[in-house]
């Protein structure tokens, strides 16, 4: 068995590309990217921009988000084609839509390098043996989990698993999201001190970055690279560049946000 040192990105990514997710469509915005052809043109841009990471949704024949297996094992092999460079994750997001048991099968099916996992959607049905028999699987298969952290009681869960020797603690990487879809919770810079304060509950150092909801997503994102931390960005959060104009695609977030280094939060 292949071992991670062999197969998965020793760590994050410092720009990591999100170019559609699993809720906007075309009618959204028209350079969101759907097809396998599409997700890769914008990895391809996004490259040139300054990104080093993409974490890609895959969509079915009518744009909605799936967890389908062939479709990410076409778009890994052809992202491995076209930017041999990036980091390449996929993405477990139930949406509603998908169980923990789904889930769990389509990582183990695809084998992917990296992988982000929400913390609270994986264990919404309980800690189970199936669910750390993945953890474990993963870490033994050489699979990067980036644990998706959704407000800081997640992280101290995260901590309490680790402690507990029931999620492998070594290496570990984690996404802190910043606001949320249509809840009227905004993304602000400060949030990301609630997350940090609670770093010291891990018994190892570990990797982190920030991906923020809306027009603030620059100011957020500023902030996590001055706090040491790495940057999620693009459509799947925000459209909009930090002066409120409708961003052109993807690259242009990526070029507005590394234009945008030095500024104040």
């Amino acid at each position: 068995m292949m071992t991670k040192s062999d197969t998965s990105p020793a760590s994050l990514p410092a720009i990591m590309i999100a170019p559609n997710g699993a809720r906007l469509k075309k009618v959204d915005h028209p350079a969101l990217p759907e097809t396998v052809a599409e997700i890769v043109a914008t990895a391809l841009a996004c490259v040139r921009a300054g990104a080093d990471g993409i974490h890609a949704h895959v969509r079915d024949k009518d744009g909605n988000h799936t967890l389908d297996a062939g479709l990410y094992g076409e778009l890994l092999a052809e992202l491995a084609r076209v930017v041999p460079g990036m980091v390449h994750q996929i993405t477990t997001e139930a949406v509603g839509r998908y169980s923990p048991e789904e889930q769990i099968r389509l990582v183990r099916t695809v084998q992917p390098k990296s992988v982000s996992v929400s913390l609270a959607e994986m264990t919404s049905e309980g800690w189970t043996s199936q669910v750390e028999s993945f953890y474990r699987w993963c870490d033994e298969a050489g699979v990067a989990v980036q644990h998706i952290l959704y407000m800081p009681d997640d992280l101290r869960n995260l901590a309490r698993l680790c402690s507990q020797k029931l999620i492998p603690a070594d290496e570990l990487m984690m996404l802190f999201v910043l606001g949320r879809y249509g809840q009227g919770v905004p993304s602000e810079p400060q949030a990301i001190s609630g997350f940090l304060e609670l770093l010291p509950q891990l018994a190892v150092s570990a990797d982190w970055a920030v991906c923020a909801f809306g027009q603030s997503e620059t100011a957020c994102l500023r902030a996590a690279e001055r706090l040491g931390g790495k940057i999620r960005i693009g459509f799947e959060n925000n459209t909009l560049n930090e002066d409120g104009t409708v961003a052109r695609d993807n690259a242009e977030r990526v070029t507005q946000f590394i234009a945008s280094r030095g500024m104040l939060a």
